[in-house]
C-alpha cells in the first residue's frame, strides 16, 4: 500500500481544485519528487511515422480524452469540442467535426469510443454525442446528469457509458434512446478519473470508485456478478481510497483488472471468480502480453506479473514518482509515458531500457497500439499518442 505522503501527492495531481485535497497537500516529501532520467544510449531509436493535430486548448483538469482506433483510422477529440478522424496508415485527416457548434457549454471530457460505425464523445456537462465514423456527421445526441470522464464502449447494439456519479448506462446505438441504467455507491472522497467500461459478449463490465468490479447484461443492465478488487484499509479517508480508475482488460474467457491501493486480479469472465490476485496499487491500469501482465504502479514502477499465477517477474524502478500512464505492449517492448512528456521503451522480457523520446508536451492518455490494414493485410503495429497541446502522433520502434 502507498504511504500517506505519497497518496497526498497523488491526490494533488489528480484532483487539482478540490479544497480538501489542497489543504491536505501543503507539503511534499522530497523523496516523492520525480526520479531524474539517466542518459540512455540505443543503437536504434523509435521513428515517428506521422503527426497530425486535433487542436484545442490545454485543459486545466485531468480529462478522459484518449485516441481510439479501428483498422483504418485513428479518432481523437479536443477539450474545445473538435473530433477528428485520421488515416492510420498515412496520418492524413479524413474528416473533422466541431460538436459544440450549437453553443453548448462545457468541454469534451470523455472519449472517443469507437464501434458499430460510430464515434462517441462525452462532455463535462453530461452531453453524449454519437457521430458517423464514416464522415463525422452527427447521428444522435443524449444527456446524462453527470460529468463524463471516460470513453463509452460500443457493441451488441448498445453504447455503454460510465459517469462520475457511479452510474452505468446503456443506450441504443442506433437511436441514442436510454435502455437501462444501474449504479454503485460512490465514496465521499475519490480520485479524479473514471475507467472506461468494456463489452465482452453479452456482458458490460466496469470498475467503480468503491473498488468494486461489476458485470451486467448488455441487453437489460441486470447484474451478472459484482466483486471487490481488494478492501479499504487505514483510519483516514485518504488511506482508504480504493478506486478502480482504469479499464479492465478481457482476453478470451478471462478478465484482468487493478485498483488503487488494492490489487491486480485475474477473474473468470462469466462468474467473476478470482483466479489469482497480487497486491499492488495502480490508478492508470495494466496491459497484457502473451504470457504476462504489465502494470504501472501509483509510485511509478513498471511491473511484470505472470499471467498464469500472478507472480512478479520483474520490477523496473527507474521512473519512480514520474506519474506514469497505463503501459502498452508493442512487439517485444513495453511502453509507458510520464507526466513530463517522455515515452519510455522497456524490454518486455526483462525490463531493461530500450529507448526514450521526448514529445512536445505531456500525454493526455496512455499510448494505444494499432496496426493499419493495407492491401487487405495488417501492417506493422504503430504506437499512437496524443499530447495535451493537440498533437496526435504515430511511432514505431525500428528493432
Amino acid at each position: 500500500m502507498s504511504t500517506l505522503p505519497a497518496t497526498r501527492r497523488l491526490l494533488a495531481a489528480l484532483l487539482g481544485g478540490t479544497l480538501l485535497v489542497v489543504a491536505a497537500c501543503s507539503s511534499v516529501d522530497k523523496a516523492d519528487k520525480p526520479t531524474p532520467l539517466k542518459a540512455l544510449r540505443t543503437a536504434e531509436g523509435p521513428v515517428r511515422a506521422w503527426s497530425a493535430s486535433v487542436g484545442g486548448a490545454k485543459p486545466k483538469l485531468r480529462l478522459g480524452l484518449a485516441p481510439a482506433a479501428d483498422a483504418q483510422r485513428v479518432y481523437a477529440a479536443s477539450a474545445s469540442g473538435e473530433v477528428v478522424a485520421i488515416e492510420l496508415a498515412t496520418g492524413k485527416r479524413a474528416w473533422s467535426h466541431p460538436v459544440f457548434t450549437r453553443k453548448a457549454k462545457g468541454m469534451l471530457s470523455g472519449g472517443p469510443g469507437v464501434g458499430e460505425g460510430l464515434v462517441v464523445v462525452g462532455s463535462t456537462n453530461g452531453d453524449l454525442y454519437a457521430l458517423s465514423a464514416g464522415d463525422g456527421s452527427e447521428r444522435w445526441h443524449a444527456r446524462v446528469n453527470a460529468e463524463i470522464q471516460s470513453a463509452a464502449a460500443i457493441g451488441g447494439g448498445v453504447v455503454v457509458l460510465r459517469t462520475v456519479d457511479g452510474h452505468l448506462y446503456g443506450f441504443n446505438s442506433a437511436t441514442g434512446e436510454q435502455r437501462w441504467v444501474t449504479d454503485q455507491q460512490v465514496p465521499r472522497l475519490s480520485l479524479r478519473g473514471t475507467g472506461a467500461p468494456v463489452i465482452a459478449g453479452d456482458l458490460a463490465i466496469a470498475g467503480f470508485d468503491n473498488g468494486r468490479l461489476m458485470a451486467v447484461s448488455l441487453g437489460g443492465g441486470t447484474t451478472a456478478w459484482d466483486v471487490p478488487l481488494g478492501q479499504p484499509h487505514g483510519s483516514s479517508e485518504l488511506q482508504r481510497l480504493i478506486d478502480i480508475d482504469s479499464s479492465p482488460v478481457v482476453d478470451g474467457d478471462e478478465l484482468y483488472a487493478v485498483s488503487f491501493q488494492g490489487r491486480a486480479a485475474r477473474l473468470a469472465l462469466d462468474t467473476g471468480r478470482e483466479l489469482w490476485s497480487h497486491e499492488i496499487s495502480s490508478y492508470r491500469g495494466l496491459a497484457l502480453g502473451p504470457v504476462s501482465v504489465y502494470v504501472s504502479t501509483g509510485e511509478g514502477d513498471v511491473v511484470r506479473l505472470d499471467r498464469a499465477g500472478g507472480g512478479e517477474r520483474w520490477r523496473q524502478k527507474l521512473l519512480a514518482h514520474r506519474r506514469l500512464g497505463r503501459p502498452a505492449v508493442v512487439g517485444n517492448s513495453v511502453v509507458v509515458g510520464d507526466n513530463e512528456g517522455f515515452l519510455h521503451w522497456f524490454s518486455a522480457e526483462d525490463g531493461s531500457p530500450q529507448a526514450r523520446i521526448k514529445l512536445g508536451s505531456a500525454l493526455v492518455a496512455a499510448p494505444i497500439v494499432a496496426a493499419p490494414i493495407v492491401g487487405g493485410k495488417a501492417g506493422k503495429p504503430l504506437l499512437v499518442v496524443q499530447t495535451d497541446k493537440g498533437s496526435v502522433e504515430a511511432w514505431r520502434l525500428t528493432r
